[in-house]
């Protein structure tokens, strides 16, 4: 359910994202690798760790592979 601050995040993304590739599109796909989707930040930590992945955006967090 998007409100008016995670639209306004989400917008505030694909303006950086446009700036710096030159495409104003973000594809917002499932989440998942040989499993369901993940549905809880611990989850996609662990799924992080298991696939290539090199990094997870989990709310404002984004956490890179080291």
């Amino acid at each position: 359910m998007s409100t008016p601050s995670t639209a306004s995040a989400y917008g505030a993304l694909i303006e950086h994202f446009h700036q710096l590739t030159g495409v104003p599109v973000v594809l917002n796909t499932s989440f998942n690798d040989r499993e369901p989707i993940v549905e809880t930040p611990a989850h996609a930590l662990a799924t992080l760790q298991a696939c290539d992945l090199d990094a997870v955006c989990i709310g404002l967090y984004l956490v890179e592979r080291s």
